[in-house]
């Protein structure tokens, strides 16, 4: 609102021969100028207003595409927000850099039975005890529906108001940072839900088609608007809401030709954000390509992107820890993949992928990129929710290959990232849940969901029904676990882990050429070897056995076995993590 009172409203249609805005019930003319944007400025107009748009002769409400507030759901009026009204108190905050930090990603709906971001401010001493640097919060861009995991958004810049709108992402960020915790949020600019996805009725802004839907517009007629829109949106984020980085879900359906691609484009807008605000901006992308170029620095001709989730990472460690061989992992459940996947962040390194029926991927020049540039993690919302029963590694996995995976997640020279939950071994699955209020969308998400198990050879699976409320209630968190037995021993081990890594500068060593794995012949035994630090993993379900080569050998009977003297982290009798210093 300008200082006579007045509000202008202003959106992109290329293609429509008139456009009028609704504010309040009041029908406005807009004026368009020639290149597609139509405004309109409103007298008493401000704050608390509710609006929507008409298209040519339509006289169909439309939410504005830039909204940032939608309190009556993706289908109804927006309401004019004010940024400037909310009242920080981060003026102190100076970011986190990512190299050395921990990673924690969470989802809003089912980090408390509440589902909301107040609710989850009340759970954040949890994560300052842990030892966390970032918390990395899944999809809260609205969507049809109550819960559901956020990947169905259609409005990319409005808040979803059951979790506490606008105002509440503002105050679960401030509370975050009063406790030293950055913030990222999960965007995704590949594709639209389907309900609720008017953003097409506007303009062009997509094209084709992906394996979700429609595929954005980044290259063709229009395009120069639609890129704009998702640099403004990512700009919007990190500025207005004082968020710290953006966590970019699969990039690799980005389809862009340009001589510049969108995520280059967007990495230098960012990074001169970042200059202005004083503060570090960091972008991590989603991507199964394997490939070094996208966080390879833009002055080396690379994307830029700060780091990327390493999925050949989660795979080696999920097949030696499990032994499961159907889908993507039987890639993995061979001797030998997980150190030589520790060892170099791709294990598909321009190599044959007998899933994928090609090869894949390209070699990460380890005396180049750093290892902190990748993501590591033992689960994460896809690994687990994509699973028939959402069932956690906790369900199937032993507490002493559990602590394995942790200390070699969290041990390595990588990022880590935890899933919620599981520094406690949760005994809650996290399934694929939605609350689709058309029926015939619910029933086809269904029907979706189960091809797509059977796709992943869960075959004959029981497959819970994501629209049934039961489904997410089960997925929530149970805050009554850290205290008790099991649960509560797992949960210093993870503290103890972190802690590890802050007292030793040598285990966040992000170097990759600095950095050494050795094994034995099946790959079970392993020793990770972190400047003067050592950790010996064993991941066999029996006493260690002498089939080992030298190094390993030799690191062993220095410390006298699995009682070895100077040991900081100790696991079950068989399956063992050992840790020491000097």
């Amino acid at each position: 609102m300008d200082a006579t009172g007045v509000w202008e409203f202003s959106v992109w249609a290329p293609a429509a021969e008139r456009a009028r805005v609704l504010v309040d019930g009041a029908e406005h003319p807009m004026a368009g100028d020639g290149r597609g944007w139509w405004r309109a400025r409103v007298p008493g107009a401000g704050t608390g207003t509710d609006y929507a748009f008409l298209l040519g002769d339509d006289d169909t409400p439309l939410p504005d595409p830039r909204a940032v507030w939608q309190p009556g759901g993706v289908h109804g009026p927006t309401r004019v927000y004010d940024h400037g009204a909310f009242a920080w108190t981060d003026t102190a905050w100076t970011g986190r850099a990512l190299p050395g930090g921990v990673v924690y990603e969470l989802h809003v709906g089912t980090f408390t039975p509440e589902g909301t971001f107040d609710a989850a401010v009340g759970r954040l001493d949890h994560l300052t005890a842990l030892g966390v640097d970032f918390v990395e919060v899944m999809p809260v861009n609205a969507f049809d529906g109550r819960h559901g995991w956020g990947y169905d958004g259609v409005l990319w810049g409005a808040v979803h108001e059951p979790y506490g709108g606008p105002d509440g992402l503002k105050r679960f960020v401030d509370a975050c940072h009063a406790r030293g915790i950055a913030v990222l949020l999960d965007v995704v600019y590949n594709h639209l839900g389907p309900s609720g996805a008017y953003l097409p009725r506007f303009g062009p802004y997509f094209s084709g088609e992906n394996a979700w839907g429609p595929s954005l517009n980044l290259d063709g007629p229009g395009s120069d608007e639609v890129r704009a829109y998702v640099v403004a949106n990512a700009l919007g984020w990190l500025r207005d809401f004082h968020l710290d980085g953006l966590r970019l879900d699969a990039v690799h359906a980005l389809r862009d030709t340009r001589a510049t691609h969108i995520l280059t484009e967007l990495s230098a807008e960012v990074d001169a954000l970042a200059a202005g605000l004083r503060r570090p901006l960091t972008l991590i992308a989603e991507s199964d390509r394997n490939d070094p170029a996208t966080v390879t620095a833009r002055e080396a001709g690379g994307n830029g992107m700060d780091a990327q989730w390493c999925d050949d990472l989660h795979h080696a460690l999920h097949a030696a820890l499990t032994g499961e061989e159907q889908g993507y992992y039987r890639d993995f459940a061979v001797p030998g993949a997980l150190a030589g996947t520790l060892g170099r962040a791709f294990w598909h390194a321009g190599t044959w992928s007998s899933f994928r029926g090609r090869s894949h991927g390209a070699p990460v020049d380890t005396a180049r990129l750093p290892g902190h540039r990748f993501l590591a993690c033992l689960q994460n919302h896809d690994q687990v929710g994509n699973r028939a029963a959402g069932d956690r590694m906790a369900a199937t996995v032993s507490p002493g290959l559990l602590g394995c995976g942790a200390a070699l997640v969290l041990c390595s020279p990588y990022t880590p990232m935890l899933f919620m939950g599981e520094e406690w071994a949760a005994g809650t699955p996290w399934r694929f849940f939605a609350s689709f209020p058309d029926p015939d969308l619910a029933d086809g998400v269904r029907r979706g969901r189960r091809r797509e198990f059977a796709a992943h050879g869960w075959v004959g699976a029981e497959v819970p029904d994501p629209m049934d409320p039961a489904t997410r209630d089960a997925s929530v968190l149970r805050w009554d676990e850290p205290e008790r037995g099991e649960h509560a021993r797992m949960l210093e081990l993870y503290r103890a882990l972190i802690a590890l890594r802050r007292a030793h500068p040598a285990i966040a060593d992000p170097r990759l050429d600095r950095f050494t794995v050795r094994s034995d012949p099946d790959g079970r035994l392993l020793v990770l070897h972190r400047g003067p630090v050592r950790l010996v993993c064993n991941l066999r379900t029996g006493p260690v056995v002498a089939e080992l080569d030298r190094p390993v050998a030799e690191t062993l009977l220095t410390w006298g076995g699995a009682e070895a003297d100077g040991a900081v982290v100790k696991l079950a009798a068989e399956s063992f993590a050992l840790v020491r210093t000097g």
